[in-house]
């Protein structure tokens, strides 16, 4: 996958695990599309650059965005 592309699918992916895990988030829209390309590192370069790309790049989107809501309530 492209870095482009990673990027493109990392703020999109950012952007939508915002959506579904609403709450106490990363603030602001450059630590959610961070959260979110790490999430695309993780969930999306086993499925490359298609739509199952995308869909495994907000898995991972949400579980790092998950991960990262339990580790900033116990700081």
């Amino acid at each position: 996958m492209s870095l482009v592309l990673l990027l493109l699918f990392g703020a999109m992916a950012g952007g939508l695990a915002k959506w579904i895990l609403p709450g106490k988030c990363p603030d602001g829209w450059a630590p959610t599309i961070g959260l979110g390309v790490a999430g695309s590192v993780v969930g999306g370069l086993p499925f490359g650059g298609n739509p199952a790309g995308l869909v495994g790049s907000v898995i991972g989107a949400v579980a790092v965005l998950y991960a990262y809501s339990i580790w900033s309530a116990k700081q």
